[in-house]
This record gives structure tokens, sequence and C-alpha cells, in this order.
């Protein structure tokens, strides 16, 4: 029993439960805000409201996007800091906290009509305690410690399916519970206080139930320590071996194909939220919430395809796998015209999920345990600067195809997501190399 209080699944699994309904209240309240505003002031045509919806709401999101990237880079360091030299706790309490606080700003924009431009505010209260970056780089570390070498890259595979599994079910009633339940007419605020309400769950069992791992008794490796002669020393054990210092290449790297790939999963994450609201998809809350709950599935399947590929493959075709499922997914992506089409690129995209969490299992493999949280903010945050920064451009890409091919993007993305092989080719043919 005291070692299932070591597990942060029920968080992760909390959380995103959380965060999926809030993401489909949010995308409908600025739908809903768009339209009412853009009818009121401009007597268009139907295609021409269309579009301008689709630029409005995309210019939103650049710049809540744009905020909640960017406050988190001082903040989710010295968290990461803290959270090393103190208690793990604080890199997932402390951004825990700022979700249920700054996410309650939606209920009170639905409720007291308030400006949506209050969401900017929200974003950057939410960015100030670490936001995800802090928050994952957290778990990752967490779960890192809680796993031999040997099988880290299928426990942090495991989290992140955790995590798909919970967003696909939120996700799934969505949709259903902002249209049906409601308070006085006002769409969206069950929603938003079933999502306020997980929030405030995941942080009491975190600060209360929660116990933080001890290297020593949640790893099936034992803690190696760094003597002043540059050897590691076994504790409880009289074997001295020559300490191997981390490969610089490797970290490089994997970091530089991470940074790539997530260029390309967050611009077209970004993008394919408005792109289904317009002609032909022109989905409602109910077909939002299936669709996200279809992007989640792909955490399932590569969960699979890691328990089922790992034994016979390493770490770095594994990688590759990965990023080519997701990039052809979105070159199929680029020329969908109807529902059914939507979810043939997502099933292309099953092993999209794969890439990020097994580079950090490669990451982690290059480093000590207590440098895990600030390593894996480092990452995370070059991860955000450089996505929300490219994310703004591809924004505006998509907004200036709407009329000539707005699947041209995808197109983009999908190139971008093949070029994050690139890196990590010359390390796979050295593997090969040395295993012949």
């Amino acid at each position: 029993m005291e070692a299932a209080r070591t597990w942060i699944e029920p968080v992760v699994a909390g959380a995103q439960i959380a965060s999926s309904f809030y993401d489909t209240a949010l995308l409908m309240v600025v739908r809903n805000h768009y339209n009412k505003t853009i009818n009121h002031q401009q007597a268009f045509c139907n295609s021409s409201t269309d579009d301008a919806m689709q630029r409005a709401i995309s210019n939103f999101y650049i710049i809540y996007n744009v905020i909640m990237g960017i406050t988190p880079l001082l903040f989710a360091y010295i968290l990461a800091k803290i959270g090393d030299k103190t208690s793990r706790k604080v890199t997932i309490c402390v951004p825990l906290l700022g979700y249920l606080l700054s996410r309650m700003f939606l209920l009170f924009i639905i409720l007291w009509e308030w400006p949506i431009e209050v969401m900017f505010g929200s974003a950057a209260l939410n960015g100030l305690t670490g936001w995800f970056t802090t928050y994952w780089a957290g778990v990752m570390a967490w779960a890192s410690l809680c796993s031999s070498e040997r099988k880290r890259s299928l426990r942090l595979i495991i989290i992140e399916m955790v995590y798909g599994l919970a967003g696909f079910v939120g996700s799934l009633v969505s949709g259903h519970i902002f249209v049906n339940l409601n308070i006085a007419n006002r769409e969206g605020t069950i929603l938003v206080c079933c999502s306020s309400g997980c929030y405030a769950f995941c942080f009491l069992y975190s600060m209360f139930v929660l116990r933080t791992p001890e290297e020593d008794n949640c790893s099936e490796t034992t803690p190696l320590l760094k003597d002043t002669n540059n050897t590691t020393v076994q504790v409880n054990s009289v074997n001295v071996s020559t300490y191997v210092s981390p490969s610089k290449l490797i970290l490089v790297t994997m970091f530089t194909s991470a940074i790539l790939f997530n260029i390309s999963f967050t611009a077209a994450d970004d993008v394919i939220n408005v792109f289904v609201l317009k002609a032909p998809l022109s989905w409602g809350p109910v077909d939002v919430g299936y669709g996200n709950a279809a992007a989640y599935l792909t955490y399932i399947t590569s969960f699979l395809g890691v328990l089922i590929l790992n034994p016979c493959m390493g770490d770095l075709t594994l990688i590759i796998i990965g990023i080519i499922s997701f990039s052809s997914g979105l070159m199929i992506m680029a020329f969908v015209s109807c529902t059914y089409m939507y979810y043939v690129a997502r099933i292309i995209m099953m092993f999209s999920q794969i890439p990020t969490p097994t580079i950090r299992s490669v990451i982690s493999k290059q480093i000590q345990g207590s440098s895990y949280g600030k390593v894996f903010v480092v990452l995370q945050l070059a991860i955000e600067i450089v996505a929300v920064s490219a994310s703004a451009g591809f924004n505006k890409l998509y907004q200036a195809t709407l009329d000539w091919y707005s699947g041209f993007s995808f197109i983009v993305f999908g190139t971008l997501g093949f070029l994050s092989i690139i890196p990590i080719g010359p390390l796979v043919i050295h593997d090969n190399d040395t295993e012949n």
C-alpha cells in the first residue's frame, strides 16, 4: 500500500481529464464569442463570416499560447532546482495549484460575461506557476526515479498512455456535458466546474497522499555516487567502476530532434483545433470532443507499440517509427474534406506519441538522477520556447492560405516532422554498425 502512494498515475489521469474538459470548453466559448461579435459587427455572407471567425479564433490562440509559453521561462527552472534540492512535489503541486486558480477564469467569463481577453491574464497566471513545462518535467522526473534503465522507456510511455486514456475519456464526454448540462442556460458552466473539481482533487492528492519517491526503494538499480577521483561507487556494494561522463553528442542530438518534432506537433495541434470548426467539417461541441478523443487514442496505440516493439527494437528505432507515423498522418490531414478522412489521418498517426517520451528516456540514461528535474525542465523549456514562437508563425501561415488551400500548412508541418529524423539518423547507423 505504501508503494502505491508513490504512483503518479492518479494525478496524471485526473489532471488530464480536467484539461480535456477545459480545452473543449475554451474552444467552444471562444468560438461562440467571436461568432456573436462578427455577426453583430458585419453583415457578411456565410463563407466570409466563416473565414473571419477562423482568423479571429486563430489570433486569439496565438496570443494565448505565446503568453502561456513565455511566462514560465524563469519560474520553471527555479521550481525545478527547488524540487531537485528539497521535494519533487514542488514541481507537481505548484503547477496544479496554478491550473486550478487560472482556469476558473473561464467560469467567470461564462457566468458574468467578462471580456474574452481575461483569458490572457489566466494564461499569464498559469505560466507564472510553472504551467505544463514544470508539471510534466516533474512527472517525468518522478517516473524516471521509479524505474530501471532497462524498463524506463516502457515506464515513461505507460505514463503517456495513462495521460492519453484520461484525455480520451474526458474528451469523449466533454462535448455532451457542454451542450446538455448547464446552469442558467450558460453553456459550459458544468463542464468548467468539473474541470476545476478534478484539478482540486489532483492538488490535494499530491499534497497529502502522494509520497515522494526515493531512488533506493523505487528504482530497480542502486543509486550511484560520484567520488572525488572521478569514479562511481555503488551504495551498499564494494564494487567500484569508472565513471562515464554523459555523451554530449547524444544529448545535443536528442534535444534537437525533440525540438524539431515538437514544433511540428504543437503547430499541427493548434491549427487542427481551428481547422475542424470550418467547412467542410464544421464541427460542433460533440464532434470536437470525439475528435479530441481520437487524438488521445494515439497515446494508447503508442503504448501498445512500445510494449510490442521494445523487446526487439532499440529506442532510436522506436523514435523514428513514431516520427514517420505522425508526419505521414499530417500529410493525409492536408487533404481531409470529410469527417471520416480526419479519422483515417488519426489512425495513421497511431504511433505519434512514441518519440518524445522515448527521447526523454534516452536523455535520462545519460545523466544522474539528481539532475532529472533540471534537465527535463530545460528540455521542456526549449521545446516550449521554440514551438510557441514557431506556432505563431504557422498560425499566420494557416490564415494566409485559408482562401487558397487550407490544408497546405499540414504539408509544411509534416515535412518538418520528417526533418526531425535527420539529427538521430547517424546515431541509428552507428548503433547498427556496432551490433554488426
